[in-house]
């Protein structure tokens, strides 16, 4: 990639600067933001006996632009304390703003509660009125009214927000900072080493069997220490989340708070679960087959991402934004400009360094910035494929770019896409220059276990989810929760995989089921969309890229169902669903070609 070479990346992992959002705690600007959101809000209060079905929509989208803009300060604001906090969850001034600044916005968008509300309970036919005269912030507008069954008066809207903040929200912070906190210990080559958890799962790779068995050991040793106060969070977050969702607004469901904010009806997403389940003598085999690769009778649940190399490569930062870029290059000269404005801007966070937030993110703040990339990169393969993720949702991001705040976030069934076709891409040219059959074999082994990990182990996190917020709310123990955690995994690897007692702790190791339960099946969902839309590009190279390209900048500006229908999808037949498993089933069968040589 001629670019990369004339512009080399830097061989030192880089920390982010924030200031294109503010340029630290002290800036005069914070309090002018504050100020203009403020005098924002007085306005629309001023304008509230206007909000008549009769408004014309002149007027209307003149208040909805007041709307937007309280919007797009608010989205600074929060995307500079979040990003600041993510910076050292041990800062304890970090912290400290970010918990004002939520009382600062929460306040705000209390007093503008009332335009959404007023909009929500409008009659049909004014309210499309102002729906087909409101251009890009069409489906926004219909978004809102979609949760007009499950809204609240506005005095209890904004009890429930001031809650909130000081209640579940909280909470949850706490869990964050305790978590953080954690550090490990590990012999590896005869070394005693205190590490992060990131750094500590790298160790999920090694090849050495008596190094995973240690490393999973050692994760849920600490976990376990402190599983009564991780479950009582737990606990208080799905009695929070039943309360609210269910007894209060009225859903019929736990994940149907989800469901009707991803604008998916409910029957599409247990269809999917129910595809996914029915598909789990598929990764099994896969299992089998790798534990004869590895001379095991029977893979230990250490051993599911062991690599079949004995080596394991590392690759430099330098040489992974080299491939990562290539690989986009290869595929259009435009993806590898946009990812790279991340670099270019100082949005990329790659170090890895004690307090930092664990794991990997692409935030993006406002359509006007590129976004900002979190990951914790110590030179594994899987930390090449991360980068090429995240970078992926910042093309997501950037490619949104012109729309309004209210409508560039992609819908969370969508929001995958990007990133994983763009680990599809590195994937594919890392195949491409290689004719080693055992590395070869490596490659595709890597891309099977990362769709495991994807679709199957996500799809089954929900699964588990679901059922864990019935038991809870029946006032089941945490021990047996614990219990049916470890029976979900049973179901899941079948008797292709040894599962040991450990286990039962794994479930208060996910932030998302804390952070923003249910979350987790959008990536089943957009996996196997990506394993469609792949297809596609195969069979028809140039002629699709365009089409890829207006799927993604469509953002958060159309429904889920009628992006996919441009792409040809249909989304609530399960035979779309079983397709992508039948691609997967394509790779395991390639690998089962090796193994009879």
């Amino acid at each position: 990639m001629e670019e990369t070479k004339a512009t080399p990346f830097s061989s030192t992992p880089s920390r982010w600067s924030l200031d294109d959002l503010l340029s630290g705690p002290d800036d005069p600007a914070l309090q002018e933001f504050v100020a203009q959101i403020n005098e924002l809000s007085a306005g629309l209060e001023a304008a509230r006996p206007e909000l008549t079905p009769e408004i014309s929509a002149a007027r209307f989208l003149e208040l909805l632009q007041a709307f937007e803009s309280i919007r797009s300060l608010s989205s600074r604001l929060s995307a500079f304390g979040y990003l600041w906090f993510s910076e050292d969850t041990q800062n304890p001034a970090a912290l400290n703003l970010l918990s004002r600044l939520k009382q600062i916005l929460t306040e705000a968008g209390n007093r503008t509660l009332f335009f959404s509300l007023w909009f929500k309970d409008l009659p049909e036919d004014a309210a499309q009125r102002l729906i087909d005269a409101s251009g890009d912030l069409k489906y926004f507008l219909e978004s809102v009214r979609r949760f007009q069954p499950y809204t609240l008066s506005e005095a209890e809207e904004k009890i429930v927000n001031t809650k909130d903040v000081n209640g579940i929200d909280a909470l949850v912070k706490v869990y964050e900072m305790v978590t953080n906190r954690f550090s490990f210990t590990l012999e590896v080559d005869g070394e005693q080493k205190t590490l992060t958890r990131d750094q500590l799962t790298s160790s999920y790779h090694h090849p050495s069997p008596d190094v995973r068995a240690a490393t999973y050991q050692e994760l849920y040793r600490v976990f376990a220490d402190n599983a009564t106060l991780l479950a009582q969070i737990y606990t208080h977050r799905v009695r929070d989340w039943h309360s609210e969702a269910v007894e209060l607004r009225g859903y019929s469901s736990p994940i149907s708070v989800r469901n009707v904010a991803n604008d998916l009806p409910d029957s599409v997403v247990d269809t999917l679960l129910e595809v996914c389940q029915h598909n789990t003598g598929l990764f099994q085999r896969y299992f089998r087959l790798k534990s004869r690769w590895l001379g095991m009778d029977k893979l230990r649940r250490y051993d599911i991402y062991a690599p079949l190399a004995q080596s394991q490569k590392t690759y430099p930062i330098d040489k992974a934004m080299d491939l990562v870029m290539s690989s986009f290059y290869e595929f259009s000269p435009r993806l590898a400009e946009l990812a790279r404005r991340v670099i270019d801007q100082d949005h990329l966070d790659s170090e890895t360094r004690p307090g930092k937030r664990g794991g990997a993110f692409c935030y993006s703040a406002l359509p006007s910035l590129a976004p900002w990339v979190m990951v914790n990169y110590s030179g594994q393969a899987r930390d090449v494929a991360t980068l090429a993720h995240e970078l992926g949702h910042a093309v997501h991001g950037l490619l949104a770019a012109d729309h309004s705040v209210l409508t560039f976030h992609p819908p969370l069934p969508l929001a995958e896409t990007a990133s994983i076709f763009a680990e599809m891409l590195l994937t594919e040219r890392l195949l491409k220059e290689e004719t080693d059959p055992d590395v070869r074999r490596d490659l595709l082994s890597h891309a099977v276990d990362d769709a495991f990990a994807t679709v199957q182990r996500q799809a089954y996190f929900a699964l588990f989810e679901r059922d864990a917020h019935r038991m809870i709310v029946a006032g089941e123990p945490i021990d047996a929760i614990a219990a049916h955690y470890l029976s979900n995994l049973s179901e899941q690897f079948g008797d292709s995989v040894e599962l040991y007692d450990e286990f039962k702790w794994e479930w208060i190791s996910i932030p998302h089921f804390y952070n923003a339960p249910f979350y987790t099946y959008a990536y089943s969902f957009g996996q196997l969309i990506v394993l469609a839309l792949y297809q596609q590009y195969r069979q028809e190279g140039e002629p699709f890229k365009e089409r890829y390209f207006k799927i993604l900048s469509y953002g958060g500006s159309a429904a889920p169902a009628a992006i996919l229908e441009e792409a040809g999808l249909d989304m609530a037949s399960p035979a779309f669903w079983q397709g992508g498993f039948d691609a997967l089933d394509g790779l395991i069968k390639e690998l089962e070609r090796m193994e009879a040589g």
